[in-house]
């Protein structure tokens, strides 16, 4: 019985030990914190502030060669492989160059009997042709000859009564046909061809001449030679290989000297200006970043896609062949920079119409301090009246309370 009156007696002092220390703890937290609202801080600090705009784009060559088969044909030999650095002169990739000369061949062949056929033509046929005629044409005039003599010797028999009537006239139709087919002869002669043949055959004339340049140029480009200095970047096709005309061939470019082309959204593109600063990305090489400038800022609002946009061009001011042609990367433009700029985080600002005004800390209570902004982006916001370096404000609450002026605060460290 003493036993469990000793072991119900040990029970209460517990309790009231953990009554005791619940209380005790209870008033040391009110203590501590009287109802405080824990909020994070910042201070505010001078700082360099810049505000930009970014968009994707893509990498391009100033100077930029792209070889194509002029013609069908093999690729007979390769000299060149992608990263090579060339030469201008230097060459690339040779042709079987077998088709080329038989078209080369077949287009002088044509020039040749263009010129001789327009050349007979103006001269009233060919040689074959005028030497018949003029066998056709002496033949011709002996008959009228003759048949001038006899019809001449018939009137001095008929005057005589020697000779009828009708031989006199038939020996006149005579005559007459002979003299027709002399006028004939000499007709077709100096007008075989008339101004519409010499027309058409002139046409064909110049046809063929420049079928004959063309096979020209497509034999020349069977040896590809690169015009510039700079860097194989592509070759689509391997050795032996049948391309079509105006197949890709090979690519070189001077890789010192690159542009992007970038589109910007229309609310962005009137902050961009000529000469703006531009930072370069590129997610294939993520540690590296090139820096380049606005060199044609947009001019108007155009579409792209489902997006209107301007379109902006950058130049790469130290690519130094790493970053290669058509690449896809992310641009972002200084639009405007400030050094040693009163600034503080951007979540601290609140804005109440035209009002900007921050909750700065004092005696660990909140103040609303109206105050004049500069400068500002994402993250910082500058400040250029209602506030000193050095000075704490409020960011935010730890918990879903409101933030307000009078406001009893406790900075989280």
């Amino acid at each position: 019985m003493a036993e469990q009156t000793s072991r119900l007696g040990r029970g209460w002092i517990i309790s009231i030990t953990t009554v005791v220390v619940l209380i005790g703890l209870f008033f040391f937290l009110r203590s501590e914190f009287h109802g405080a609202v824990a909020i994070n801080v910042a201070q505010v600090q001078y700082q360099d502030i810049r505000s930009t705009v970014s968009t994707n784009a893509k990498v391009q060559p100033i100077e930029d060669f792209q070889a194509r088969a002029s013609a069908p044909g093999v690729v007979a030999k390769l000299f060149v492989q992608v990263g090579q650095k060339v030469v201008k002169g230097q060459e690339l990739l040779q042709m079987d160059d077998s088709e080329a000369r038989n078209r080369l061949a077949g287009a002088q062949a044509s020039l040749t009997s263009n010129e001789a056929t327009l050349k007979n033509m103006q001269s009233g046929g060919t040689q074959d042709e005028l030497l018949s005629e003029k066998a056709d044409l002496a033949s011709a005039e002996t008959q009228e000859s003759q048949a001038a003599s006899a019809l001449a010797a018939l009137r001095i028999l008929q005057a005589k009564g020697a000779a009828s009537p009708n031989e006199v006239a038939a020996a006149s139709q005579k005559l007459q046909s002979a003299q027709a087919r002399v006028a004939d002869l000499k007709a077709r002669r100096s007008g075989r061809y008339g101004s519409t043949d010499l027309t058409t055959q002139q046409a064909q004339l110049a046809n063929a001449r420049v079928g004959v340049q063309t096979a020209e140029a497509a034999l020349s480009n069977v040896d590809i030679r690169s015009p510039l200095a700079g860097t194989v970047y592509y070759i689509p096709v391997a050795q032996y290989d049948f391309v079509g005309a105006a197949d890709a061939l090979v690519n070189v470019a001077d890789l010192t000297r690159l542009r992007i082309t970038a589109y910007f959204d229309e609310p962005d593109i009137g902050k961009l200006k000529v000469g703006q600063p531009v930072s370069i990305v590129w997610e294939g090489k993520p540690n590296e970043e090139w820096h380049g400038h606005v060199q044609i800022a947009p001019t108007t609002v155009i579409s792209y896609g489902t997006r209107n946009v301007g379109e902006c061009i950058i130049t790469v001011d130290d690519a130094n062949g790493d970053l290669l042609p058509n690449t896809n990367v992310t641009v972002t433009v200084t639009t405007q920079q400030k050094a040693h700029a009163l600034s503080v985080p951007r979540e601290a600002l609140h804005t109440e119409g035209p009002t900007s005004y921050i909750y700065k800390v004092v005696n660990n209570h909140l103040q609303k301090v109206v105050v004049q902004v500069g400068l500002l982006n994402m993250n910082l916001v500058e400040i250029t009246a209602g506030l000193n370096e050095g000075d704490t404000v409020a960011l935010g609450a730890t918990t879903e309370a409101e933030l307000s002026d009078g406001l009893e605060v406790k900075a989280q460290p």
